[in-house]
C-alpha cells in the first residue's frame, strides 16, 4: 500500500486542495474559450456528464438547437437534462443501486461512525478533508506493519543484535508519522479488507489496532510477504497471522512441544556428558529445530504428505537423525566408539551419514518415509540433490503436484546467503522439468558463522533474502518462542500444501558452544558468549512458563527429562556390545529388491535386434504423424531425410547411436532422462530430440516418446545455466531408481568444473563414502579444434586422478576380468570414437548387475565425420562394448613389420589414420583405440603389444602433457607392459565386497606374471603430444594448426 499511501499524501485536485476536499467538493469546470470563438458557457458540472466526449458533442448540440425551438420537438428525457441543466441543477443523475459494492470498495457513508468520535467529524452533513484522510492514513499503517513490521520484531534471543542488521524503527511504523495525536487513539476506524485483525469487528478503534498489528507482526515472528505478487497469496497468509487468537494452542499441544524439546536437549546433553572431547556439532542454542521439523512432518502427513527427503548441514544431524527420524539410538552411539566397519568403503564422519526411515507418525496415525541425504562438509552441496531425488520419488511414484512427496531442507545462516549453489536451486524450483512442487527451508540461524559476524558474511539485511527471487514467504522467529516457532512450522506447512511453491521459516537462535565442542569462541565473539553463559536454556524457559501457565508441573518435568536419559543409558550400553560398524546402516537411499537374485559376475548383452534398430531408426527420422499441420524448418527436413537415408543403408552417425540407445532402454522399460544446457537440440546442432512447429508457439513433437504405445517414458529437458545445482540435481534424480538412465550433458565439457564440488563429494567417493551407488552419466564434449582456451578439453586427468585403481596392480585374468574391473573401480572414464561403442556402452549402463558412474568424452567435429560411422552390424545381438578396437588394417596382417604401434583415444585417431595414409605408412604403423580408458583394459594392452614384437609402443594424445590421459595411462602401460604386480597396498579392501568372497583375498606377495614378449628388457612406453603448458589451448588458430602439424608429424615419424 505504500503507492497507495504516497497518493493520498500528495494528490490533489483543482487549485491544489487537499484530497479529502477535492472530493467532497463541487465545483464548475472554468469556462475556456479559443480565439475567434464566441464563447459558451456550461452551468451543467463536468463530472456529471460522463457521456460527453468529442464523437458525441455534434449530437448533443444538434438536440439542443431542437429543443431550443421546440421542447416537445426532442424525448422527453432530453426535455428533461436541458431543463435541468438551464437551472443549474445536474443534467443527469443515476438511479440508486442496490448492486452490492465491488471488493475494496466502501461506502462515503461507512465513514460516518468516525464523525462522532470526535476530532473533524461532519460539518453540515459533510465529511470532513480530516476524516478521509485520517482513514487513509490507518489503512497506510496497516500496510506498513504488514510490510515493514518484521524490522522492529523481538526476534534476537539474545536480544544484542537485530536480525535485520538495522536497529532503526521505520518511521512508517510511528502513529505520529501520520499526524495523529493521543486524542486520536480512541476514534474507530473502518478496516479495510485487506486486513484480518478485527477478526468479526469491522471497525476498531485506533489503539486496538496499533495493539493488535505490534502482537502480529512486531512480537517474536517477523514475516516478509508483501513482495508475493498475488494478492490472494498475500491475504492467505494475513489471515493466518492476523486473526484473533489464531496462536491459541492447547494444553495438550503444549506438553507435547515441551516432551520434544525435552527430548532434543537431554540428547545433546548426553553425548556431551559421554563424549565431551569429541566433535559431534551439537544443536545446543537451536533445540527447538527438532520440535519444528516435527510439527512440520506431523502437519504436512496430515495433509497428504507420504515421503519426506531431507538435506541439511552438520550442525544438529545427530539430533535429527535420532529425534525426527527415530534412528536407533545405538547405531548413533556406535559411531562415536571407533570400531571398524563390517562392510566395504572408507567411511565418513557421524555428522555427514544419511539414512532411510519408514515408520508410523504416532500424531497422525499414518506412515512415512523419511530420508536424511548424506553430505559432505561443503555446506549447502546437498541441495540440489535432495530436489533431484525428491523430483524422481514423485516422478516414479505419478505425484505430478507434489501431494505425497516433499522436500525439506535445513541451512546454516551464513551458507544461505554466502554459497552460490542456493541460488541455483531456487531457480529450478518453478522450471516444468525440476519442480519439486514446493520445498520447506528451514534456517538454522546461530547469527554467526564459523567465527564470523553477519554484518561481515553477507550484504543483505536478513540471511534469507535469496528466497524473494522465487517469491517465497519468509517468516522469521524468535527460537526461544516454542509456540510462535509451531505456529510458523503450521503455517509453512499448509502454504506449501495450498500453493506448492517454497517457504522459508528463520530460527533466529544462538549457538551455545563454538562451532564445534573444543573450538572457544570468546576469541572472536566475547560479548555475545557473554551473554550466552548467563542466559537460560530454551527448555528451562519454556518449562518455567508452562509451570506457570499450570499446564505441568515441576515434578512433570523432571519426569520427563529422567525417562528420555534412560532412554539414552539403555542405548549406550546396548551399543558398547557391538564390535563393528556398519555403512550399510546408513543408506539414504536403499534400491529394495535390485541387488537380490542376480548373477553379480553377468552382465546382460547390449546388442540389439536389427528390427528393432530399424524401427527406432526410421521413428526417430520422421516427420510427426500429422506432418500436414506440424510445420517442421527445412534445414530439420533435410537432416531427418538424411537420418532415414542411413538407416536404409544399415548406417548410423553419433545421434543415431545414441537416439537407438536411448530407444532401445525405454522400449525395455527403462526411463531415460537427459538434462543440460540446450540438450533439446544439442551444442552443437546434432540431436534434435525435440522437433518445433515453425508456426505454432510451444508446439512440439517428440520422436523418442512416439516409438511404441507401452514404451518407458523419455524426458529431455534444457536446464537453467547452471552446472553445480543442475549436476547435482541430476545425481539426486539417479539415487533413486537403478532401472533409469539419467544423463546430464555439459554444454562444453570444461564447463564441469563450475560443478566441481558435486563430482569431487558425491559423484567420485559417494559410494565409498556412503555405500551409495548411481549410474549417472556425464558426458563431456571434449577435443582440441582450434576453439581456444575454454572449448577444447574436458579436462580428462582430473576424471582419471581420482580413479581408484592402483596402477601397480594388475588383476587376475579370467573371463569375468572386466566385470570385475568395473566393480572395483570407482568410477568409468571412457572416450568413444565410434556411434557403436556409444550405443553400447549407454546400453551397458542399464545391462550391468550394479550401477558406476560413467564420465563419457563426447566428440564435436566427430559428430559429422564420414567416417565416423557404424554399421548395424556392429550393434545387433552378440556384439557388445569394445573397450579397445584394436588395428584393422594392413598392418595388422604385417604384425612382424610393424615399426609402431601407437594407442590413443577419441577423435584424435581420425587425425592419425589422415596422416598416416598421406604417408604411405598403413602397413609400419598401428593404431589402437582405448575407448574405455578406466578401468584401464590391462589384458587388452598386453594382447594387442604381444601382436607387434617388433614394435615401438606408444601412447599418442592431443592433450597437453600434463593433461589428458598421460599420466593416468603411462604407469599402467608399464604395468601391462612389465607384468609387475605389487599389491601391498594400505586400502586394498576398500573396494573389495561380494567380489573379494567371488575371487578370492588379494594376496600381498603373489607370483609375478610372465613378461609379454621375450625381450631381455621390458618394453616401455613413449609419449606423443604437445609439450606441458597451464592453458588447455592456444587461442590463436595459427598456432593451433601449427600444434597439430607437428602431433602429426611425430605420430607418423618412424625413426
Amino acid at each position: 500500500m505504500h503507492r497507495a499511501h504516497t497518493i493520498y499524501k500528495t494528490l490533489t485536485g483543482p487549485q491544489g486542495q487537499r484530497m479529502g476536499a477535492w472530493l467532497l467538493t463541487k465545483k464548475s469546470t472554468a469556462p475556456v474559450a479559443c480565439a475567434g470563438q464566441q464563447l459558451r458557457v456550461y452551468t451543467t458540472p463536468v463530472t456529471s456528464e460522463p457521456f460527453l466526449n468529442g464523437s458525441s458533442s455534434a449530437y448533443v448540440e444538434d438536440m439542443y438547437n431542437a429543443w431550443l425551438a421546440d421542447p416537445s420537438s426532442v424525448h422527453v428525457s432530453w426535455d428533461s437534462f436541458f431543463r435541468n441543466s438551464q437551472e443549474g441543477g445536474p443534467g443527469y443523475q443515476s438511479p440508486p443501486s442496490l448492486a452490492p459494492m465491488g471488493r475494496n470498495e466502501m461506502s462515503i457513508a461507512s465513514f460516518l461512525p468516525a464523525v462522532g468520535g470526535g476530532g473533524g467529524g461532519a460539518v453540515g452533513g459533510a465529511i470532513s478533508e480530516k476524516t478521509i484522510d485520517d482513514h487513509l492514513a490507518v489503512q497506510a499503517i496497516i500496510r506498513s506493519y504488514q510490510i515493514r513490521g518484521h524490522h522492529i520484531a523481538k526476534l534476537d534471543p539474545l536480544g544484542i543484535n537485530s536480525a535485520d542488521l538495522d536497529d532503526k524503527t521505520p518511521p512508517e511504523l510511528l502513529y505520529s508519522h501520520y499526524n495523529f495525536e493521543e486524542t486520536d487513539m480512541d476514534r474507530s476506524f473502518k478496516l479495510p479488507s485487506t486486513t484480518f485483525i478485527g477478526g468479526k469487528d469491522k471497525q476498531l478503534p485506533l489503539r486496538e489496532i496499533l495493539r493488535r498489528l505490534e502482537l502480529t507482526y512486531c512480537r517474536h515472528i517477523g514475516v516478509e510477504f508483501m513482495f508475493i505478487n498475488s494478492l490472494e497469496q498475500c491475504n492467505w497468509i494475513r489471515e493466518r497471522m492476523e486473526t484473533p487468537d489464531i496462536m491459541k494452542i492447547s494444553p495438550e499441544q503444549k506438553r507435547l512441544i515441551l516432551a520434544r524439546l525435552t527430548r532434543a536437549t537431554g540428547f545433546e546433553a548426553f553425548l556431551a556428558k559421554k563424549w565431551s572431547s569429541e566433535k559431534r556439532f551439537g544443536l545446543e542454542g537451536c533445540e527447538i529445530l527438532i520440535p519444528a521439523m516435527k510439527q512440520v512432518i506431523d502437519r504436512s502427513t496430515d495433509l497428504g504428505v507420504e515421503s519426506i527427503v531431507m538435506g541439511m548441514p552438520h550442525r544438529g544431524r545427530l539430533n535429527v537423525l535420532a529425534n525426527v527420524c527415530r534412528k536407533p539410538l545405538s547405531q548413533i552411539f556406535t559411531q562415536f566408539a571407533g570400531l571398524e566397519a563390517e562392510d566395504d568403503g572408507s567411511g565418513d564422519v557421524k555428522y555427514h551419514l544419511g539414512t532411510y526411515i519408514e515408520r508410523l507418525n504416532r500424531v497422525t496415525n499414518k506412515n512415512i518415509r523419511l530420508a536424511v541425504v548424506a553430505n559432505p562438509s561443503h555446506l549447502e552441496a546437498v541441495d540440489p540433490i535432495v530436489q533431484g531425488k525428491t523430483r524422481a520419488e514423485q516422478f516414479y511414484r505419478g505425484d505430478g503436484e507434489g501431494k505425497k512427496v516433499m522436500s525439506v531442507l535445513l541451512h546454516g545462516d551464513a551458507a544461505f546467503s554466502g554459497q552460490g549453489v542456493v541460488f541455483e536451486t531456487m531457480h529450478l524450483s518453478d522450471l516444468p522439468e525440476y519442480t519439486t512442487h514446493g520445498t520447506i527451508h528451514i534456517v538454522v540461524n546461530n547469527q554467526v558463522g564459523f567465527t564470523t559476524d553477519p554484518r561481515h558474511s553477507r550484504s543483505s539485511p536478513y540471511c534469507t533474502d535469496v528466497a524473494r527471487v522465487v517469491n517465497a514467504p519468509i517468516f522469521h522467529v524468535n527460537a526461544d518462542d516454542p509456540e510462535s516457532v509451531m505456529h510458523v512450522c503450521n503455517i509453512a506447512a499448509e502454504w506449501r500444501a495450498t500453493f506448492h511453491k517454497d517457504v522459508v521459516i528463520d530460527l533466529v537462535s544462538y549457538r551455545r558452544n563454538g562451532h564445534n565442542e573444543i573450538d572457544e569462541p570468546m576469541f572472536t565473539q566475547p560479548l555475545m558468549y557473554k551473554k550466552i553463559k548467563k542466559l537460560k536454556p530454551g527448555l528451562d524457559k519454556y518449562s518455567e512458563s508452562l509451570i506457570k501457565e499450570g499446564v505441568v508441573t515441576a515434578a512433570e518435568v523432571k519426569d520427563v527429562k529422567d525417562k528420555y536419559e534412560k532412554i539414552c543409558e539403555e542405548a549406550f550400553d546396548n551399543a558398547r556390545k557391538e564390535t563393528h560398524i556398519k555403512y550399510k546402516d546408513w543408506l539414504d537411499s536403499p534400491w529394495s529388491g535390485f541387488f537380490e537374485g542376480k548373477d553379480p559376475l553377468k552382465v546382460q548383452p547390449t546388442g540389439i535386434k536389427e528390427d528393432t534398430l530399424q524401427h527406432i531408426g526410421k521413428r526417430f527420422s520422421s516427420l510427426p504423424p500429422n506432418a500436414a499441420e506440424f510445420v517442421v524448418h527445412k534445414g530439420i527436413e533435410r537432416i531427418l531425410k538424411a537420418r532415414m537415408d542411413m538407416v536404409g543403408k544399415r548406417t548410423i552417425d553419433w545421434a543415431l547411436g545414441e537416439a537407438m540407445a536411448f530407444g532401445s532402454l525405454v522400449k525395455d522399460g527403462i526411463h531415460v532422462r537427459l538434462s543440460g544446457q540446450d540438450v533439446e537440440r544439442g551444442t552443437f546442432s546434432h540431436r534434435h530430440h525435440v522437433l518445433h512447429h515453425q508456426n505454432v508457439d510451444k508446439a512440439t513433437y517428440k520422436p523418442l516418446s512416439n516409438l511404441y504405445p507401452d514404451q518407458a517414458p523419455y524426458t529431455v529437458c534444457n536446464s537453467s545455466l547452471s552446472e553445480y545445482g543442475v549436476l547435482g540435481f541430476e545425481l539426486g534424480y539417479s539415487m533413486t531408481n537403478p532401472n533409469a538412465l539419467v544423463i546430464w550433458e555439459a554444454q562444453f565439457g570444461d564447463f564441469n568444473n563450475t560443478a566441481q564440488c558435486i563430482i569431487d563429494q558425491f559423484i567420485s567417493s559417494g559410494q565409498a563414502k556412503w555405500v551409495r551407488q548411481s549410474g549417472l552419466v556425464c558426458l563431456l564434449p571434449h577435443a582440441l579444434e582450434g576453439m581456444g582456451p575454454e572449448h577444447s578439453s574436458a579436462r580428462v586427468e582430473r576424471f582419471l586422478q581420482m580413479c581408484s585403481d592402483d596402477p601397480d596392480y594388475f588383476p587376475p585374468e579370467s573371463e569375468e576380468f572386466a566385470v570385475r574391473q568395473l566393480h572395483d573401480i570407482n568410477w568409468i572414464v571412457a572416450n568413444c570414437s565410434t556411434p557403436a561403442n556409444l550405443f553400447h556402452i549407454l546400453r551397458r549402463q542399464i545391462a550391468l548387475p550394479f550401477r558406476k558412474p560413467l564420465i563419457l568424452l563426447t566428440p564435436k567435429s566427430l559428430l559429422r565425420h564420414p567416417e565416423a560411422r557404424s554399421s548395424f552390424d556392429e550393434m545387433v545381438e552378440g556384439t557388445e562394448f569394445q573397450r579397445i578396437i584394436p588395428e584393422k588394417g594392413p598392418a595388422a596382417a604385417n604384425a612382424q613389420g610393424v615399426k609402431k604401434l601407437l594407442f590413443c583415444s577419441g577423435k584424435v585417431y581420425y587425425d592419425f589414420t589422415k596422416a598416416r595414409k598421406e604417408k604411405g605408412l598403413e602397413k609400419d604403423i598401428a593404431i589402437a583405440r582405448m575407448e574405455q580408458v578406466s578401468p584401464f583394459p590391462y589384458d587388452l594392452v598386453k594382447a594387442e603389444c604381444a601382436k607387434y614384437p617388433n614394435a615401438k609402443v606408444f601412447w599418442a594424445q592431443e592433450e597437453h602433457k600434463n593433461q589428458g590421459p598421460w599420466t593416468y595411462v603411462q604407469p599402467r602401460f608399464d604395468t601391462a607392459l612389465s607384468g609387475s604386480r605389487d599389491v601391498n597396498r594400505p586400502n586394498a579392501t576398500e573396494s573389495g565386497g561380494w567380489f573379494s568372497s567371488i575371487f578370492g583375498g588379494r594376496k600381498s606377495a603373489p607370483e609375478p606374471i610372465a613378461p609379454a614378449s621375450t625381450e631381455t628388457k621390458p618394453r616401455t612406453v613413449c609419449y606423443i603430444g604437445r609439450a606441458t603448458a597451464a592453458s588447455p589451448s592456444t587461442g590463436s588458430k595459427a598456432q593451433h594448426m601449427k600444434e597439430v602439424a607437428q602431433l602429426m608429424a611425430d605420430a607418423t615419424a618412424l625413426k
